[in-house]
């Protein structure tokens, strides 16, 4: 059940400095709050134009960020959330690498008094009180999108190999879920191999070299991010295919070097996953510390694009 947003805008600035985030100095004497981010790490065009949003929007905001790269590995954001308890920040805020083994670290925060809030990914937990919300995307739903695309635009027997994202992370577990629910009422749709790319795309270019080598007559590449999807269109080209055309390719996330690739037709179908999340966070985190109550859930509004498309967003795409 979603918690209700109940207290004034006015009443923001008047709790900030006494809220309940913070441990024992809360949002610091002069009014300032100071945030923990630990991101996953700088794996894509996305994880980039999300840091960047998030560093800017703290900026104007007027919150100090101390801010981590945990370079993908789980015991490096563990870390840096120890290390923002230790320094009693008035809230952290987090992207997690992959789902499990959170509640030990989180449950420190708690004892400290400081809130937690989720951004772009969620984690698997039975104890919902260790965050106070979840800021992002809805994976499932971006499956769903891109396989109910390929219903929609094609017909017969289709081979499909999916590039994944980093194992156990949410996003790869939930755009695979989504994607193999909606495929579930097409039998002659078949996922005949997969396997990470842990979101790079060099990884996506190994992979994709690999299936190709393996796996006969290949009709369709799902990849769960632009990057993966950017790095099979290297391999295509240099197994003498034409990507977009010999084989279809469906990513998630939109950035723009993605979407760049879907105007010229190499990338047939992108599910937009948005990354500009910082403005959000900024305003729940003022929330969160000001002992407001906020939703246990907020989702992004996001859209899918086809090649006209593309062409029509690009002059102002802004990531």
């Amino acid at each position: 059940m979603l918690k209700k947003i109940t207290v004034a805008v006015s009443s923001i600035l008047l709790l900030a400095a006494c809220g309940a985030g913070g441990g024992d100095d809360a949002a610091g004497d002069d009014g300032t709050i100071t945030m923990g981010f630990a991101q996953v790490g700088a794996e894509s065009g996305w994880r980039t134009a999300n840091t960047k949003s998030v560093q800017e929007a703290a900026k104007a905001a007027g919150i100090d960020l101390k801010f981590s790269d945990a370079q993908q590995k789980q015991e490096n954001q563990i870390k840096a959330i120890r290390s923002y308890v230790q320094q009693k920040v008035d809230v952290i805020a987090f992207s997690p690498v992959v789902e499990t083994g959170w509640d030990t670290v989180l449950l420190e925060a708690k004892r400290a008094n400081i809130p937690v809030i989720l951004t772009d990914r969620a984690i698997d937990s039975e104890d919902t009180s260790l965050y106070e919300t979840f800021l992002g995307s809805d994976f499932v739903e971006e499956g769903n999108k891109a396989a109910q695309w390929l219903l929609d635009n094609t017909t017969g027997a289709q081979k499909v190999v999916e590039l994944q994202g980093t194992t156990g992370a949410a996003p790869a577990i939930d755009r695979k879920k989504g994607f193999e629910e909606v495929i579930a009422s097409r039998p002659d749709i078949e996922i005949v191999a997969s396997q990470t790319g842990d979101f790079t795309r060099s990884g996506g270019k190994q992979v994709m070299e690999a299936f190709l080598r393996s796996t006969p007559d290949i009709d369709v590449v799902y990849a769960h991010n632009d990057d993966m999807g950017l790095g099979a269109i290297e391999a295509i080209r240099a197994a003498g295919k034409v990507p977009g055309k010999d084989i279809t390719i469906i990513t998630v996330d939109a950035v723009k070097a993605g979407m760049e690739a879907l105007a010229a037709g190499e990338i047939n179908f992108i599910v937009e996953c948005n990354p500009l999340l910082g403005e959000q966070l900024m305003d729940l985190a003022k929330k969160v510390v000001a002992g407001e109550e906020v939703p246990a859930r907020v989702v992004t509004e996001e859209g899918t694009f086809t090649q006209e498309q593309a062409k029509a967003a690009l002059p102002d795409r802004q990531y």
